[in-house]
């Protein structure tokens, strides 16, 4: 079984090429004759799913958004009888009403198998002793992930999110290789470990499986060089089917796009057309084997390039490019366009720092503010005033001139921003 699925990654492009072109014609069909929100579009757009005849006229077909999600709020988007539907899972919600997603057993078996294709990338097998951080419920992230490691033949530790101090312990008893959450809260564990005595570094873990929320390659460099730990970058949505969409591999020169499952396509975010392979533009997915809830051309807001040459691993799989914002993380601070990554990078390059900082955004009269807070280390805070002085002007001159932006830099001691046991918050928006 472990060995069909790793030939998958393999396939010559024409011989996906034709796998994908026939998986898609029958999807299109699916939708257009069980989703109503999809007979509708497709019809407003004078598109039939016997138009496609080859993968370049997907592009005559609509887009979906999230808001289509939560518009046919919570099974409207669905293909499959709720009868066939064994599983539910679901977004916070915190913005609005929650978007839905369901699985019939066929889209669970899939869901496992392209998890068992993302821990083949990154080298984790039978043998490794794998601590699942992400969280269990509604959230994809932790039951993916714990599918894909049993069906691999991996031990799999479920401790889902938090409990930090029972992580560190667990993670040193049980001897665990390789750990799953996001790196903000790995970033935090290695922190709690220091404080403990009993550091990372002195544990058998020896790679981290990172996904969730955006990580600046900064960030996969601080963090490999502290800990000794082999960062690798993970992609999903739930929204496609959770982790699993794509995978760094052992060569780390980005991430490889299970696309006998989901066919990607790069956009330009402001006018919807199609980007050329090697641009950078808005990934957008159509699941062309889901049953559930497959939908078409589905616009991430995630910023990235597509690369279709033969990765240095063998694999023939098309890579993306780690994501470094997405188009609706974008700030508009004094007309200025500001993506939290571009300060990330700043600051890790700055030596004293740590990877925990927040933007705080502020206005007086018509004019916006902002602040950069950013812990020092132990070492620089309690350094002459001078050194903390240079490190301040460092920041805010290096911002000027990257970026464009003058901003108050402000150095606080180690552990006073709040830590997360999920996705890091960075930004503090108080203008309104």
């Amino acid at each position: 079984m472990r060995e069909d699925l790793f030939l998958k990654d393999f396939l010559d492009r024409d011989s996906l090429k034709q796998i994908q072109l026939q998986r898609l014609r029958e999807t299109l069909e699916r939708v257009y004759a069980n989703v109503p929100f999809y007979k509708a579009a497709f019809d407003e757009a004078g598109v039939k799913p016997a138009d496609l005849e080859t993968l370049e006229d997907l592009s005559k077909f609509p887009f979906t958004v999230k808001t289509d999600l939560r518009d046919n709020y919570p099974f409207g988007m669905f293909s499959a009888d709720m009868s066939e539907v064994v599983r539910i899972h679901a977004s916070s919600g915190t913005t609005g009403k929650p978007t839905v997603v369901g699985y019939t057993t066929n889209d669970i078996s899939i869901w496992s198998e392209v998890m068992v294709r993302t821990f083949q990338c990154i080298g984790i097998g039978p043998g490794d002793v794998v601590q699942n951080a992400y969280g269990y419920g509604l959230f994809t992230g932790g039951l993916g992930a714990h599918y894909g490691l049993e069906r691999l033949g991996c031990t799999v530790i479920p401790m889902s999110g938090g409990n930090t101090e029972k992580q560190l312990v667990v993670m040193n008893d049980f001897g665990t290789t390789a750990i799953c959450c996001t790196p903000s809260y790995f970033l935090y564990l290695v922190e709690q470990a220091e404080k403990a005595g009993k550091p990372i570094q002195e544990t058998k873990l020896k790679k981290g499986i990172f996904g969730a929320e955006p990580w600046s390659t900064e960030m996969r460099q601080r963090i490999e060089a502290d800990t000794g730990v082999k960062a690798f970058d993970i992609y999903g949505l739930s929204e496609v089917i959770g982790p699993g969409v794509s995978s760094e591999c052992e060569a780390q020169s980005g991430l490889h796009i299970f696309e006998d499952h989901f066919y990607p396509e790069i956009i330009d975010p402001d006018t919807g057309d199609p980007k050329a392979p090697g641009e950078r533009g808005e990934l957008v997915f159509t699941m062309i084997t889901k049953e559930a809830l497959p939908l078409i051309r589905y616009r991430t807001r995630d910023i990235t390039a597509l690369h279709y040459d033969k990765c240095a691993c063998g694999r023939t799989i098309v890579r993306m490019d780690r994501v470094s914002h997405r188009s609706d993380d974008m700030l508009i601070v004094r007309g200025v366009n500001l993506f939290p990554s571009q300060v990330e990078e700043i600051l890790l390059e700055a030596e004293g720092t740590t990877p925990h900082y927040l933007l705080v955004l502020t206005r007086t009269g018509e004019l916006d503010d902002l602040e950069v807070r950013v812990e020092v280390t132990a070492e620089t805070f309690s350094d002459e005033v001078r050194v903390l002085e240079a490190l301040q002007n460092g920041i805010r001159e290096r911002m000027k001139s990257l970026i464009g932006l003058s901003a108050k830099v402000t150095l606080v001691e180690p552990g006073t921003i709040e830590r997360s046991v999920g996705k890091a918050k960075r930004v503090l928006d108080l203008r309104n």
